[in-house]
C-alpha cells in the first residue's frame, strides 16, 4: 500500500484526474456531500449543520452534507490516504502547511468562476494578503475560510502571585521576548507554574516555534523553496533563546513536561485568537497582547486554512456551489466566532466583536485586526509530510541541555536539502 505521508504533488495529480462535470450532464439528484473537518467542536459542527440545512432547504437536488471530523494530528495524511484510495470527500479544509502540495497538484477544482458569479457573493472583498496561499495560475481555488492570528494570551492573576506587574504593565514598560522570558522564569521560580507556552508545539510540531523565531527574522528556506536557511545566524539565535529558556531559566517548560494555560497552568501563551473560547474555563484574570517583538521588531503571524473542492470527488460542481453559500457575507460573519474572516469589509471591531463577545473592541481593534490584516503564514513548502518529519528528527537533537544548537541545525539543512531540491 502507497503511503499517504509519501504522497507528492504529482501522486495528488493522478489521484485526481477526474474534472468537473461538463454543461451537458444532466442535473443532479439526491446529491450526498461530504467535507472533511478537523474539528470536533459541537458548538462548531452544529452551525456547520444549521448553515448545511439552509442550504438542503433551498436546493431540493441535495440529499445530505455531512461533516467529517478527522483527527487533527493524522488530518493531512488521512485525507491524502481518501484520495489516493479513489475515497476523496466532496470538499475539505486544507491546513497552510499542507497548501503547496495540493494547489500544485491539480488536486483542487477552480472555484473563482462559481464564486464570482454567484448573487451577492461580494467575490472583491476577499483579502488579497488571506488569498494569496490559495491561488493557481491567478486563480482562487480554495476558500481561506479561517485567518487566525498567532497572540498571547497572559494570566494576570499568576503573574501577581508571583509579584510582579500586570501583563499590561509589562508590555507598557517594553514587550519583547526577553521580557516574556523573564517575567516567565519568575512565575516558575514564585509559584511552580510555567512561564510561557508555544501552544501544541510540545517538542514535536515545530512550525509553530515560527511564532517565535520570526521575530529574529529568521526562515526555514529561501523564499523560492530551494535553500535551506536553518543553519542562518539568525535560526541559531532563535533557538538559543529558546533552549536557554527551556533549560537555563525555567521560564518555559522543558521536554516531557505539559503546562495548560487556560487550565491557569501557564502565565503566557502563544496561540491563534480562535483558542479565545477556551478563556471561559479558567476563572482567572487574563489579558490579550500582540506578539512580543524580536531582536527584527514588531512582527505578525497567522494561522490559516483553505476550503478545498475536489476535483475527484463524485459532485464538484454542487460542492463548490456549497462552498459559495457556506463563505457568503453572511455566513462569513456568523462562523467569524471561530473562524476570522478573509473578507475586507469584516476586519473591523464590529464584526469581530460581536462573533467573539469575550474579547474587547480594544483588544480587537489592537491585537486581532492589525495581526490578520499584515500576518504572514506559518513555512509551508510541497512534500510537506516528509520534510516536516524530517525537520522534528533532525530538530530532536536540540532538546538536549548541552546541545551544539549551530551543529543540529547544519544537520537539519544536511537532512532536508535532497528534499528542496526535488
Amino acid at each position: 500500500m502507497r503511503s499517504a505521508k509519501l504522497l507528492t504533488a504529482a501522486g495528488l495529480l493522478a489521484s485526481a484526474s477526474l474534472v468537473l462535470a461538463g454543461c451537458s450532464a444532466p442535473a443532479p439528484e439526491n446529491v450526498e456531500l461530504r467535507m472533511t473537518v478537523w474539528t470536533a467542536n459541537e458548538d462548531q459542527l452544529a452551525l456547520f449543520d444549521t448553515i448545511a440545512d439552509e442550504y438542503i432547504a433551498e436546493h431540493p437536488e441535495v440529499k445530505s452534507i455531512t461533516f467529517d471530523p478527522l483527527p487533527f494530528e493524522d488530518y493531512t495524511t488521512t485525507l491524502t490516504t481518501q484520495i489516493a484510495g479513489g475515497k476523496a470527500p466532496d470538499l475539505a479544509w486544507i491546513l497552510e502547511n499542507a497548501a503547496p502540495d495540493f494547489v500544485s497538484s491539480g488536486a483542487l477544482a477552480d472555484i473563482e468562476e462559481t464564486l464570482e458569479g454567484t448573487e451577492g457573493y461580494e467575490f472583491d472583498d476577499l483579502n488579497d494578503a488571506a488569498t494569496a496561499l490559495w491561488v493557481k495560475d491567478d486563480k482562487l481555488i480554495a476558500y481561506p475560510f479561517s485567518t487566525s492570528p498567532f497572540v498571547v494570551f497572559a494570566n494576570d492573576d499568576l503573574l501577581a502571585e508571583a509579584g510582579l506587574p500586570s501583563s499590561a504593565e509589562i508590555k507598557a514598560s517594553g514587550w519583547d521576548w526577553e521580557a516574556v522570558a523573564e517575567a516567565g522564569a519568575t512565575v516558575n521560580a514564585k509559584t511552580g507554574k510555567a512561564g510561557f507556552v508555544i501552544r501544541d508545539f510540545d517538542y514535536t510540531t515545530w512550525d509553530n516555534l515560527a511564532s517565535v523565531w520570526m521575530g529574529w527574522g529568521a526562515k526555514p528556506w529561501s523564499e523560492d523553496g530551494a535553500t535551506c536557511e536553518f543553519d542562518s545566524t539568525e535560526m541559531a539565535d532563535a533557538f538559543e533563546f529558546l533552549h536557554t529558556a527551556a533549560f537555563e531559566q525555567k521560564s518555559m517548560p522543558g521536554p516531557g513536561t505539559t503546562a495548560d494555560f487556560f487550565a491557569g497552568e501557564a502565565a503566557f501563551t502563544v496561540t491563534q485568537i480562535s483558542r479565545a473560547s477556551l478563556l471561559a474555563e479558567g476563572g482567572y484574570t487574563w489579558n490579550l497582547l500582540p506578539l512580543p517583538e524580536g531582536p527584527e521588531g514588531e512582527y505578525s503571524m497567522v494561522g490559516q486554512a483553505g476550503i478545498g473542492v475536489m476535483k475527484q470527488g463524485k459532485n464538484a460542481e454542487v460542492a463548490a456551489q456549497f462552498l459559495a453559500f457556506f463563505s457568503n457575507p453572511e455566513n462569513s460573519e456568523r462562523l467569524a466566532q471561530w473562524f476570522p474572516p478573509a473578507r475586507d469589509s469584516q476586519l473591523n471591531s464590529d464584526t469581530l466583536a460581536a462573533a467573539n463577545p469575550v474579547l474587547s473592541a480594544e483588544q480587537i481593534e489592537d491585537v486581532v485586526v492589525p495581526g490578520i490584516a499584515t500576518g504572514v503564514t506559518r513555512p509551508s513548502h510541497t512534500d510537506s509530510a516528509e520534510i516536516g518529519q524530517t525537520v522534528r528528527a533532525a530538530l530532536d537533537a536540540i532538546w538536549t541541555a548541552d546541545a551544539d544548537i549551530p551543529a543540529v541545525l547544519a544537520d537539519v539543512c544536511t537532512a532536508i536539502d535532497p528534499l528542496l531540491e526535488k
